[in-house]
């Protein structure tokens, strides 16, 4: 148990920030307030003069799927031979020894959403972690989190010469498994207890339950407009969740996908516009959005950018136009929700895990420091080098 005490708390739910303490207990936040009943023997942890931010949440990167400093051959988010892999989890690539995950954990970075790249049409799971760890299994916050799913550009170009030439192809494809996931979770309810009558398992198809069931949200990748509407076409369809991922062109009709009431997250925008679909890309995008009413994360689709410069993200974003308090929930609790774990992560609310942050200066700024870092209540090392990964 400690106290943090004194700090300015920006709690990601009231805009204006406020004196308080906070009182961590078993790894969870016990209370926040002024005269806390502390228990005697508490360490007290002084910030005065300094803020209080939870810890940031990512909705969608790679961190420890592509490897630090590593190259091809630590790769391992994207599957090239299967164009249709839904059977694939995230958590069996991720490498919790990369050493990106120390960065993250130092800036502030204490949740992410990590999963398969966008080669395939289908290409599995994403899994909510914490940035700390040395196992994955004990770092998952929800295990299977999206079914990812992609259009544009990159199915096309990885299978142009394997049946996947056209953007019809790739929505057709995406069809076809959903009717066959549809008809497969049929056949299984249909049988009942009867496992005489039960379908022949299939790995990929059985993998796709839990999008049938509105269990996970399709989380689809889309840059262009033409290829975020596809996408929410095609979950109407069959009546599946949503998220939109990447949103690049997203402010070109900010009112029409705010009415569709779908989580989006936007970016990454920190980088160069290196393929067709991402030329209309800018900061002025999640704020456009966020002031149609959509809920908006920011993300790096790390490591495109580092996943340390989330917070920095956010502040390119407010030079842009949004509103501070808004980029700040973009990276807080807006990407807990969109990624289903708002009741653990995402706020500095009673009951919530003790992921914290404290700074000497807003996070968006460059020149502002991390001084400390909790999750789970465990204090994390805020000044790392490098070192071999």
């Amino acid at each position: 148990m400690f106290c943090i005490k004194n700090g300015m708390i920006h709690d990601a739910i009231h805009p204006e920030a406020y004196q308080a303490d906070i009182l961590v207990d078993g790894g969870k936040i016990a209370a926040i307030g002024n005269d806390l009943n502390v228990p005697e023997g508490t360490e007290m942890v002084d910030v005065s003069g300094l803020s209080v931010y939870p810890g940031f949440v990512e909705a969608h990167g790679h961190i420890g799927l592509d490897g630090y400093g590593i190259g091809y051959e630590g790769q391992d988010y994207n599957e090239m031979g299967d164009i249709l892999s839904p059977q694939l989890r995230g958590i069996d690539g991720i490498k919790p020894g990369d050493f990106a995950f120390k960065e993250a954990a130092a800036a502030g970075v204490t949740c992410v959403c990590v999963g398969p790249g966008s080669a395939n049409v289908l290409g599995g799971t994403f899994t909510s972690i914490k940035t700390a760890g040395n196992r994955v299994d004990d770092m998952v916050v929800k295990k299977e989190t999206a079914m990812k799913c992609a259009f544009g550009e990159n199915p096309k170009r990885i299978y142009r010469d394997k049946g996947n030439s056209s953007r019809m192809s790739t929505a057709a494809k995406l069809r076809e498994m959903l009717f066959k996931a549809k008809e497969y979770n049929e056949r299984i309810l249909a049988a009942g207890d009867d496992v005489t009558k039960r379908p022949p398992f299939d790995m990929k198809l059985n993998a796709l339950l839990p999008v049938i069931r509105r269990e996970i949200p399709l989380k689809a990748h889309a840059h262009q407009l033409d290829d975020m509407f596809t996408a929410i076409r095609i979950a109407k369809e069959f009546n599946v969740k949503l998220t939109l991922e990447h949103c690049t062109e997203g402010h070109l009709a900010a009112e029409q996908l705010a009415a569709e009431h779908i989580p989006m997250a936007v970016g990454p925008t920190f980088n160069n516009a290196t393929k067709y679909e991402v030329r209309k890309k800018t900061w002025a995008t999640p704020g456009i959005l966020d002031r149609a009413g959509c809920q908006v994360s920011i993300i790096t689709d790390s490591p495109v950018i580092p996943q340390r410069y989330l917070p920095i993200c956010a502040g390119f974003a407010v030079q842009a136009g949004m509103d501070p308090f808004h980029a700040l929930q973009a990276i807080t609790i807006h990407p807990a929700k969109h990624i289903g774990i708002e009741d653990r992560v995402g706020s500095l609310e009673v009951g919530k895990d003790a992921d914290i942050v404290v700074t000497d200066g807003c996070p968006f700024e460059v020149s502002t420091s991390v001084k400390y870092v909790w999750i789970d209540g465990k204090a994390q090392p805020t000044d790392v080098s490098y070192e071999e990964p």
